[in-house]
């Protein structure tokens, strides 16, 4: 696996304008920490959390436990290194689960949050009967290779996009699948008053949008929208879009090109 794979800072300090706010962003799940380096150089007036989520990145040999002892983990990395002992926690995929269980669980950590291409209703039919067969190829480089070019990842990202695939366990990704696609909305996610945003890309799974009713009852006061013309990953897809949508969230806004859901 590339360096980079494993030693990616999970901190990034800032002497601009914004410097004592924190933002936490949480990797997903066929890649680690270093996918967030468009939005740290983006946001760099910022203080920035980039942490491995176990079982990925420099945690890759570790055993992934549940959602819920994921976001126990990410909640006592915020305590130890918050600016204040509050967050604002941008999750994508993966990330976006994870974030979902630590607003659930932990919501005085929580400033606010932004999640993205969450399936919180649970994926089914023909999405979870094919992510199942792919398992039997995870160790394959062919596999990781045309997932690559499947998430439209830029071609300087591929190889390390394919070498730390390989590094994911199958186990753990068996038990991780197996949690998120099951769905369902975590005890304890009506307790959370902050602001909370979800987002889905418009050409994503329909599983994403399913989810909005659900998380607006167990929230009433989230805001879902739908980022138009977007994937899943759009994160690398129009780094200027997401890094602006952050941004505005941040800072009390929901950025206008987003439509409503």
């Amino acid at each position: 696996m590339t360096e980079t794979a494993t030693t990616y800072p999970v901190e990034h300090p800032s002497t601009g304008a914004h410097a004592d706010t924190t933002i936490v962003l949480l990797h997903g799940g066929n890649v680690a920490n270093w996918m967030w380096d468009p939005q740290v150089a983006g946001l760099a007036d910022h203080h920035l959390l980039t942490p491995h989520l176990p079982g990925f990145g420099a945690r890759a040999g570790e055993r992934w436990s549940s959602l819920a002892a994921t976001a126990d983990d990410v909640a006592a990395f915020i305590a130890a290194r918050a600016r204040g002992g509050r967050v604002h926690v941008v999750g994508l995929s993966l990330g976006g689960v994870v974030a979902t269980r630590l607003l659930a669980r932990h919501p005085e950590v929580v400033e606010s949050a932004l999640v993205s291409g969450v399936p919180l209703a649970g994926v089914r039919g023909a999405t979870r009967w094919l992510a199942g067969l792919q398992l039997r190829w995870w160790d394959r480089r062919w596999f990781w290779q045309a997932q690559s070019r499947a998430f439209g990842l830029p071609a300087e990202d591929r190889e390390i996009f394919v070498q730390h695939g390989m590094s994911v366990t199958k186990d753990n990704a068996v038990r991780l699948m197996r949690e998120v696609y099951d769905g369902g909305v975590p005890d304890g996610l009506p307790s959370y008053r902050g602001r909370l945003l979800a987002i889905a890309g418009e050409k994503e799974s329909a599983a994403v949008r399913r989810s909005f009713p659900d998380l607006r009852r167990a929230v009433p006061q989230a805001e879902c929208r739908v980022a138009p013309g977007m994937h899943h990953a759009w994160s690398v897809e129009d780094v200027g879009l997401f890094n602006d949508v952050v941004r505005a969230w941040v800072h009390g806004t929901v950025d206008g090109r987003l439509r409503p859901a």
